[in-house]
Formats: structure tokens, sequence, C-alpha cells
């Protein structure tokens, strides 16, 4: 045992061996000091991991600075809308309207049969009557006439001097010659009874001419413009006729009327100027929301007025006119004007153009063909109708 001790100690004590068991040594403390700066090392990490999610503030790297806010308006999506709304909102629409005087179709039964209106219906036929008018009337948007007498067959006829009365088949005049719209709001619309102005209306609107008066108001679609029609007839009540102009004129508003239109059948015969009753309605009629107001009866012409930017044609006279062969007047004139619309707005313009007519294209009688006036006989024409109101 003694032995192998020493055997041992011997090892311990060989050459070099302390050198390498102090090297050993050194090496261990260098681990474990490694080991415990790594451990250290890893629980501040974990610390400063826990302390951020319990919500401790800890000194973060500075994030990037973001851009200024922008102040400039946002717009909100546009929609596609329809083009025909977008064009009847934002679009203003011209529209031309044509007058005509008293459109008396037929004859009294005293007149002579070979000088009447009816013997150059059946030699001539429809398309004769209007054919010096008839391009005026196609180029414009809608044409007016007062329509002053009957297309019946009714023999009832009223007891009075004049009663005026012709075939329904007299009513192609209108429509052959782009005629749109009738006034019978006069005193030749009921002259063989009732039945005759049933026969009229229902005739004219067979051959597509719109009718109106009396307490029956049109509205018209004229270029996508609805247009108001109006008839009053004001001969036998003068102003007893205003409500009844208040409530039509409202009742074609009530109908999205944006142009109205107002004819009156008024005045005296043979007379020149408006009486006071002409003009108070004329310019109640304007009052009320008329964008133009165009009388016939005196068969006459009258002078145009202009009345808050609204003009009134107080007498247009005659124009294809079958109730006499041989007037001693013929001067007539188409009244025309052309309207600017925009929504509910109607343009107040001067947009008008006054065009003289003759009754009758031939000299000394009537050939019912209502023929536009030049040079001298056109001025003295335009003469009256732009002479001032007495």
């Amino acid at each position: 045992m003694e032995e192998q001790k020493n055997s041992y100690d011997e090892q311990w004590h060989l050459p070099g061996y302390e050198q390498r068991l102090r090297q050993v040594k050194r090496f261990r403390r260098i681990a474990v000091t490694a080991a415990v700066a790594a451990a250290l090392v890893v629980t501040v990490i974990l610390v400063l991991i826990i302390r951020n999610q319990t919500g401790t503030k800890t000194k973060a790297p500075q994030a990037l600075k973001e851009p200024p806010v922008q102040t400039a308006e946002v717009k909100e999506p546009e929609t596609s809308p329809d083009p025909e709304e977008t064009a009847t909102a934002q679009e203003p629409v011209s529209l031309t309207v044509t007058f005509t005087g008293d459109c008396t179709f037929g004859k009294n039964d005293s007149l002579d049969y070979d000088v009447s209106f009816n013997a150059y219906y059946d030699t001539k036929g429809p398309d004769y009557f209007l054919q010096n008018v008839r391009s005026i009337f196609e180029a414009d948007d809608l044409t007016v006439v007062n329509f002053e007498g009957t297309l019946t067959q009714s023999q009832e006829r009223a007891d009075k001097q004049f009663s005026f009365k012709g075939d329904p088949a007299y009513a192609q005049i209108l429509s052959g010659s782009s005629v749109e719209a009738a006034n019978l709001a006069n005193n030749h619309s009921h002259d063989y009874g009732e039945q005759s102005y049933t026969d009229t209306k229902t005739y004219l609107q067979e051959a597509g001419i719109t009718t109106f008066g009396y307490d029956e108001t049109a509205v018209v679609d004229v270029k996508g413009v609805k247009v108001g029609l109006v008839g009053i007839y004001e001969l036998k009540d003068h102003l007893e006729r205003t409500q009844q102009l208040k409530d039509n004129i409202a009742s074609v508003k009530a109908q999205g009327a944006q142009l109205i239109i107002v004819i009156f059948h008024w005045g005296n015969e043979r007379e020149t100027t408006p009486d006071e009753n002409q003009v108070t309605l004329g310019h109640l009629a304007i009052d009320e929301g008329a964008h133009v107001v165009v009388g016939h009866h005196p068969h006459v012409i009258q002078p145009i007025e202009k009345y808050k930017g609204r003009y009134i044609a107080y007498s247009m006279a005659n124009f294809c006119f079958g109730g006499n062969s041989s007037p001693s007047d013929t001067d007539t004139f188409l009244f025309q004007q052309t309207f600017t619309v925009e929504g509910d707005q109607v343009a107040q313009d001067d947009q008008i153009n006054l065009i003289p007519c003759t009754v009758t294209s031939a000299e000394g009688y009537n050939d019912y063909c209502p023929t536009p006036a030049e040079g001298d006989r056109a001025q003295l024409i335009m003469d009256r109708i732009q002479a001032p109101l007495e």
C-alpha cells in the first residue's frame, strides 16, 4: 500500500505537471466567468421584456418623423348622373313659338258658296290655305292659333247674325301645316250648339291639334319643356274673368308648366287700341306668371306692349279667315317669340319676331291664303303693330 501511494505521488510530481494544472485552473475560471456574464445578460434581457409588456416605459429608438397633415378639402366620389337628366337640369332650352290671329274655316250660311272658303277647299284642297306661311310654322317649335268657328255636322244654328261652320275634314288644314295648338275660348266656338263645340274639339284632337280654352287648360311637352296653355273668353264678363284667369294659371303651374302662354278673346271690334279691361287683365296675367299674352277679337291690329319684361300682343286681327269674302282691313301679322328656358326659369329677353302679313294673297278680295307682306305694305303694318298705346 505504501508503495502504491508513493507511485501516485510520483505521478503528481512529474516534471511540467504543476504548469498544466495551473492552465487548467485558469481555463476553468475563464469559463465560469463567461457563463456568469452570459447569465447576467440573459437575465437583463428578460427583465426588459417583462417590463415592456407590463407597461413600464422604457426608452425606445426614436421613430421616423411623420409627414405634415394635408388640410385640403376631400371631395366625395362623384356618381355618374343620367345624361338626359343632366341635360334637362343644366342646359338652357331655346323654344320658338308662333301665334296667329283668328282662323275661321268655313262660312256664314248667308255667304255665296262660289266665293266662300268652302269653294276654295273643294277645288284646291287642304294644303292650299297656309302654303305661304307653312315654312314659318315648320321652322318653329310650337304654333298656336285662335280657332274661331266650328267643325261639325250639327244643324242647331245659334240665333245670331254670324255663325260659322266647317266640314270636320278642315282640321287637316292645320295638321298639314305644322300647327300644334288651338284656343277655342271665343264667341264662335258654340255657333251650332254645345254639340258643335264638342265636335270641334274632337276633330281637332283627332288631327293631332291640342285644344284649350275656358276652364280647360293644356300642358304640352315641347323639346323637353312643359308649356302651359290658358284661354280666356272675356267679352261678356270682362273683369269678372279675373278669378278664372288666376285659377287657370295656377292649374298649369300645378301640372309643372315651365313656360306659360295666355290667350285672350277680348276687346272691341274695329277698335285699334286696347280698352282698360284688356290692359288690366293682360297685366294681371303677367303678374300671375304668364310669360306671354296674345289677344284676338277686334278683327284689326292693336299694338303690342312690353310689361315687366314680358310681351302682350293685344290684337292680332284676322288670319286665315273664312268669315268674309272681301274684308275692308286685310292687315295681320305673325307674332313669334323665342324663349330661353332653364329649369323653372324663363329668361327675359327681346327675342321677338314680328312678321307683317295680309289675310289674302290677292288684291281686292279674300282668297283665304294669308301671305307675308313686303315693302311699303310691310312697313305700314309694322307701324300699326308698334304704335304706342293711347
